[in-house]
């Protein structure tokens, strides 16, 4: 897998001390509430796992799968709910946590979903954010990094259900996905 990475973008170290800012900044953030974070299958587990270790407060987790990209490196645009979340959000904070906004069609989408539930507030926590690949306005509360518009992998960051289990964020070599 090493092989098939043109160039390492954000080390292991790099990664985890931007996790822990942001996991401080909730746990100040919902002091006195008990948010529910909803991960984004498959990408944001890595991130939650890591995020929630740094978060000192009373939470709820759950889990939605959502897919808009297949196997492919560009988004459809079209979003499917493919799993949804087990707990009642009624007049619950909900936290989602996305491993990267690319379009922010999909992010756009899961937002209003949670939005038309009688959420008490939704806000996004995402690990990368390419804005030069923004489609859709949306604001970021707790972001990692911003990153240029190059295909990245690692850190729960698949190609193709690959490269997930990289401890580190790369862009991968065009002529792998080509």
């Amino acid at each position: 897998m090493k092989n098939d990475i043109e160039k390492i973008l954000l080390t292991k170290e790099e990664i985890q001390d931007k996790v822990k800012m942001i996991g401080e900044q909730i746990s100040q953030d919902y002091k006195d509430k008990t948010p529910v974070l909803v991960c984004i299958l498959k990408g944001g587990v890595i991130f939650l796992s890591d995020l929630m270790k740094h978060i000192s407060i009373p939470i709820n987790i759950d889990f939605m799968s959502v897919s808009s990209y297949g196997d492919s490196t560009k988004s459809s645009g079209v979003v499917k709910i493919k799993k949804d979340i087990d707990i009642d959000i009624s007049n619950r904070h909900v936290l989602i946590i996305e491993d990267i906004v690319d379009s922010g069609l999909t992010l756009k989408y899961i937002n209003n979903y949670f939005t038309n539930h009688n959420v008490a507030s939704v806000k996004l926590c995402a690990l990368l954010d390419k804005p030069e690949a923004h489609k859709s306005d949306l604001d970021i509360d707790y972001l990692g990094f911003e990153v240029g518009n190059e295909f990245v992998v690692g850190y729960g960051l698949d190609y193709a259900q690959e490269y997930r289990n990289l401890p580190y964020i790369g862009i991968l070599k065009k002529e792998i996905y080509k």
